[in-house]
């Protein structure tokens, strides 16, 4: 930003009234971690970037040092680690006049922080846009939404917890209705604070929602929804309720999911996902398929990353269990959606509301891009329930069960490696591990004391 430019923005906020501005990064678990800085703090860091502790990517969601840390810790005395502010990221919280940016980590002398999840998403975009493809996005979050606040979940240990709404009564035009102020309210919210919603609506499960978001740049879209699932539970909290969107708070329902929409397109505009004019997957179709069938399974921590997650991913729960592809088919891993060649998409619907959007994104759209490189043929498609063919599947294809063995099969990945870095794997895998660990060491009510609130 020139110094010109920087001023007549500066100049702007004065004018408006604000006086402080919200700024915030995306630590390794998606939750955003920053502060309250004033104007002038603000135009320091928009024009020489900043610095912030780097204990970020030393501890876990409940702040406690991981004992396996390599990138910083005890030894390293948790110095700085260098950001910058992106200033197409700028909106204004709602009723506050006050600025809010998103940031990205920095490494030394200005290269690539090897650990930021969102500079991992630009790079890998940026991968797409070297083979002349750009990628329109949006997610969708299932939450469950509570008559509880902070306090009162801790008070009951997390039990005997007060749904919002009672009973299941998904797509229920009379439930909102009955909280319809509360529904058009985070619509509205949404709408203003710069990530709008496409529809909102009662799920199947007392007291749950989802959400879609528009579409947008690929980058745009995860900056979208990780705002969202840290704003919605403001939003919900300021109203003295609780969402949460862990992948599943109770066995009785189904989980959470975090579904991801995708399409690519070329330099021309055109939708590369679309069928031809019989209504035959195009090559890059298939082989983005193929990417994703083959590839997804060893990077499934990144899409499923806390132990909650692996308790969303069983059998007949309208969550997927191994790397399975259909059209227009809910039980597959990957669903192709048809229609008018700007609306033919891939969905995603592995990846479960407790992970990162980044990382999800990043998961996704890095198997996608090598399965274009290297024309990976996808298989077949499923037809009917794509459970019942557990058995018969090759076992490369079937996901992991917990946490520990998903994080060491992406250890294990070269592919991971290859294309994420050894420094980013590494120290994923021993987040992931650590998480593990930390449940070994814990009575069962440690998911939602853990989980519920923050993620």
């Amino acid at each position: 930003m020139s110094t010109a430019d920087l001023a007549r923005r500066m100049q702007k906020y004065r004018e408006s009234g604000a006086k402080q501005a919200l700024i915030g990064l995306s630590d390794i678990d998606g939750v955003l971690r920053g502060k309250f800085v004033d104007l002038h703090k603000l135009e320091s860091l928009m024009e020489k970037g900043g610095g912030f502790c780097d204990c970020v990517f030393g501890w876990d969601v409940n702040d406690q040092l991981y004992d396996n840390g390599r990138y910083t810790g005890w030894h390293t005395g948790f110095p700085d680690a260098d950001y910058r502010l992106i200033t197409a990221t700028e909106r204004v919280i709602p009723d506050r006049n006050v600025p809010y940016f998103l940031g990205e980590f920095v490494g030394q002398g200005g290269t690539e922080h090897a650990l930021c999840p969102r500079s991992l998403l630009r790079r890998t975009v940026e991968r797409l846009a070297d083979h002349g493809l750009t990628v329109k996005a949006g997610f969708e979050y299932e939450f469950f939404v509570f008559n509880e606040d902070p306090e009162t979940v801790r008070a009951k240990q997390y039990r005997d917890l007060r749904p919002l709404t009672p009973g299941n009564f998904g797509y229920s035009v009379l439930r909102t209705a009955t909280k319809a102020e509360m529904f058009t309210g985070l619509m509205d919210y949404c709408r203003e604070f710069g990530f709008p919603l496409e529809g909102l609506h009662c799920e199947t499960g007392p007291g749950v929602w989802e959400g879609a978001f528009e579409i947008a740049e690929g980058l745009e879209a995860a900056d979208r929804a990780t705002l969202f699932k840290t704003f919605a539970k403001a939003y919900f909290q300021q109203r003295s309720k609780l969402a949460t969107f862990m992948a599943k708070w109770s066995m009785a329902y189904p989980g959470q999911s975090g579904h991801f929409h995708f399409s690519l397109y070329d330099k021309n505009g055109n939708n590369v996902l679309a069928a031809d004019k019989s209504g035959r997957l195009s090559h890059t179709t298939k082989s983005a398929l193929g990417g994703l069938v083959t590839y997804v399974p060893q990077f499934l921590s990144m899409l499923a990353p806390t132990i909650n997650s692996y308790t969303r991913l069983v059998r007949g729960a309208w969550a997927p269990t191994a790397a399975t592809w259909g059209i227009e088919n809910r039980t597959a891993a990957f669903r192709v959606i048809t229609g008018s060649a700007d609306r033919q998409h891939i969905e995603n619907r592995v990846g479960g509301a407790d992970a990162n959007p980044y990382l999800v994104a990043a998961a996704t759209l890095g198997a996608v891009l090598l399965g274009i490189t290297e024309k990976i043929d996808p298989g077949e498609p499923v037809e009917g329930n794509a459970y019942e063919l557990e058995g018969s599947l090759d076992e490369a294809l079937c996901f992991e069960s917990s946490l520990r063995d998903s994080a060491r099969r992406f250890d294990a990945s070269s592919a991971a490696r290859a294309f994420f870095g050894d420094e980013f794997v590494s120290h994923f895998v021993g987040t992931r591990l650590w998480e593990a660990s930390e449940r070994d060491r814990n009575i069962d009510d440690w998911q939602l004391s853990r989980y519920l609130e923050i993620i």
